[in-house]
C-alpha cells in the first residue's frame, strides 16, 4: 500500500508544500498535549477538585493509549491505506479534546485524555509512512527536518503557551482552553486533509488481501498487553510485579512474529511486526538514541515546570517562557539541519547528544544558584538553550536514520514500532525523573510544601527543591547517555562500513 503524487524534482512530490501543512499540524497538537499539561495541572487541581491520582492520569491516560495503538494502527495503515486512518486519528483525537476542555469531573476528564491518545496512537504512524513513501531523497530530509522542528517544537513550547493561556484567562478558563484550542485546528486538519492529501492507490502486486487477519490480531493484542505491563509500573507506583508477565507477554509476542514471518509462503499473511526489522542497524540504533532522548525530555521540562512555581513561587508564564528559547532554536535549526541530513546525520546525533549532555549540567548548576539567591531566575533559560540545538540535531538525523533503510511496505508498522519505544521510555522516564526528584525532596523534609506560598529564590523550601532538581537532572543525564553510545556506536559502523553519507 502506497501514498503516490507525482514527483517533481529532488524528490518533492507535486503539492508537497501543503501535504506536510497536513501532516504536521497534527502532530504538534499531539504532542503539544504531552508538554502543555505541566503547567496546567496546579489549576486543573483546584479547579475539578482532582487528587494527586487524579492528576497522575492526566499524564498517564493519555501517554498509555498513545504507545497502545500505535504498532498496530501503523500496520493498518500499511495494509488499508494511511489517508483514512489518519483522518480517523485526527477526528478522535479532537473528540478527546474537546470532551477534557469541557469535563466536569476527574473521571470525565481522564477518560477524555484516554479518547485523546487513542487519536495521537492512530494518527501519529500514518505521517511517519506518507513521509516515507511520496518524498524521496533531500526532499525526504527537508521533511523531516520539518518533522523534527515540529516534535521539537511541541515538546518546548507546550508550556510556554499553557503559561500564556492561563496567565491571560485565568486559571479555570486557561486549563481548559489549553485543550479546547486543538478543537478548531483538528476540524480544519481533517478537512483540508481529505482535499489535500492524494488517496492511496493499492499496488495490485504487493496482493489484495485485507481481512482483520492481515492485520495479524494476536501479535497486536500481545504487544498492546506488553506495553500495558511496561508502562503501568512506571505510572503507578506498587506495581512492579506486572513488569514480570509484561516481559512474558513480549517474548510470547516475538515468537508469534517468528513463527508469522516463517508460515507467510503458506499462509500469504505477514507479521504486524517483521522480526527483521531489528535486524537492520540504522533501525535499531536509532530507534534506541530517539527512545532514550524522549525519555529525558519530559522529565527535564516537568521538573523544571515544578521547581518554578512550587520552589520559587513564579507563575505557570514564567516557567514556561523557560523553554521558549529552546524551542525558537528548534524551530530555526531544524530546517537548516534537515537538508544536510544526507551528508552528517550520524555525526548530527554524537554532536547532539552530546550538547543536551551539556545543557542539562549547566542546568543542574543553574537550579542550585538560583535557589540560593546567587542567579537570576532568567539564567535558567540561558543555561537550558543548547538543549534546543540538540533537540535539532537529535530529532531530525534520528528520524532520517531509522527509516532510512526501511522497505516501503513496512514503513508504518516501523513507524508505530519506533514511536512505542519512545512512548514506553517516556513513561519510564518520566516516572524515573520525577520519582528521583520527589525522593531528594522529601528527604530534605520539604515534600510536603506545595503550595508555594513560602517559596521564593534563598528561601529553605527554594533550596531544597534546587537541591531535588539537581539529583533529578543526574537520571535525565544517565538517559542521553545511553543516545550518545547509541549514536557512538552507529557512526563507527558506518565510518568503517563507508556508509556515513546516506544514499537515497
Amino acid at each position: 500500500m502506497t501514498e503516490q503524487a507525482p514527483r517533481s524534482t529532488g524528490g518533492q512530490p507535486a503539492g508537497g508544500n501543503r501535504i506536510l501543512v497536513v501532516l504536521l499540524v497534527p502532530l504538534f497538537m499531539s504532542l503539544m498535549s504531552v508538554s502543555v499539561v505541566n503547567v496546567a495541572l496546579p489549576a486543573i487541581e483546584t479547579g475539578l477538585h482532582a487528587s494527586s491520582a487524579d492528576l497522575q492520569w492526566v499524564l498517564a491516560g493519555y501517554a498509555l493509549a498513545f504507545g497502545v495503538v500505535l504498532v498496530a494502527a501503523g500496520r493498518a495503515g500499511d495494509l488499508w491505506g494511511r489517508k483514512p486512518l489518519f483522518i480517523a486519528g485526527i477526528l478522535l483525537f479532537t473528540a478527546g479534546s474537546l470532551a477534557s476542555g469541557l469535563a466536569v469531573d476527574p473521571l470525565m476528564l481522564n477518560l477524555a485524555r484516554v479518547l485523546t491518545g487513542l487519536g495521537s496512537g492512530v494518527l501519529n504512524p500514518q505521517i511517519i509512512g506518507i513521509i516515507q513513501n511520496v518524498f524521496h531523497g533531500r526532499a525526504r530530509g527537508r521533511a523531516y527536518g520539518l518533522f523534527g522542528t515540529v516534535v521539537g517544537l511541541g515538546v518546548a513550547i507546550g508550556p510556554t503557551l499553557g503559561g500564556v493561556i492561563i496567565g491571560a484567562l485565568g486559571p479555570e478558563w486557561g486549563w481548559r482552553t489549553t485543550f479546547l484550542v486543538n478543537v478548531p485546528f483538528g476540524i480544519l486538519g481533517a478537512v483540508l486533509t481529505a482535499l489535500w492529501l492524494h488517496p492511496p492507490q493499492r499496488d495490485r502486486a504487493s496482493g489484495d488481501r485485507r481481512s482483520l487477519a492481515d492485520l495479524d490480531p494476536v501479535g497486536a493484542v500481545l504487544l498492546a498487553a506488553a506495553v500495558v505491563g511496561l508502562m503501568i509500573p512506571f505510572i503507578l507506583p506498587g506495581t512492579w510485579l506486572l513488569l514480570v508477565p509484561a516481559v512474558v507477554l513480549l517474548v510470547l509476542w516475538w515468537l508469534w512474529e517468528a513463527r508469522m514471518r516463517v508460515r507467510m509462503p503458506q499462509t500469504g499473511r505477514a507479521p504486524m511486526v517483521d522480526p527483521s526489522l531489528f535486524r537492520i542497524p540504522s533501525f535499531s540504533y536509532s530507534t534506541v538514541a530517539t527512545a532514550f532522548l524522549l525519555g529525558a525530555m519530559p522529565g527535564l521540562w516537568a521538573v523544571q515546570a515544578i521547581v518554578t512555581q512550587q520552589g520559587l513561587g513564579l507563575s505557570a508564564l514564567a516557567a514556561g517562557l523557560t523553554s521558549l528559547p529552546t524551542a525558537v532554536a528548534v524551530m530555526v535549526l531544524s530546517p537548516w539541519i534537515g537538508n544536510h541530513v544526507h551528508r552528517r546525520g550520524p555525526l548530527f546525533v554524537m554532536l547532539g547528544a552530546l550538547l543536551a549532555i551539556a545543557a542539562v549540567v549547566l542546568g543542574m548548576v543553574a537550579f542550585h544558584q538560583i535557589a540560593t539567591g546567587s542567579w537570576p531566575y532568567w539564567t535558567l533559560a540561558v543555561c537550558l538553550f543548547p538543549f534546543g540545538p540538540a533537540q535539532a540535531l537529535l530529532m531530525t538525523s534520528t528520524q532520517v536514520l531509522t527509516m532510512h533503510e526501511v522497505p516501503l511496505h513496512a514503513a508504518g508498522a516501523a513507524g508505530g514500532v519506533s514511536q512505542t519505544a519512545q512512548r514506553v521510555m517516556t513513561a519510564i522516564g518520566l516516572a524515573a525523573v520525577t520519582g528521583s526528584f520527589y525522593a531528594s525532596l522529601a528527604a530534605s523534609g520539604a515534600g510536603g510544601d506545595h503550595s508555594g506560598a513560602a517559596a521564593s529564590a534563598g528561601s529553605p523550601v527554594a533550596v531544597a527543591y534546587g537541591q531535588a532538581a539537581d539529583a533529578a537532572l543526574l537520571v535525565v543525564i544517565g538517559l542521553l547517555a545511553v543516545t550518545l553510545l547509541a549514536g557512538v556506536l552507529d557512526y563507527v559502523r558506518r565510518y568503517r562500513g563507508g556508509t556515513l553519507v546516506l544514499e537515497d
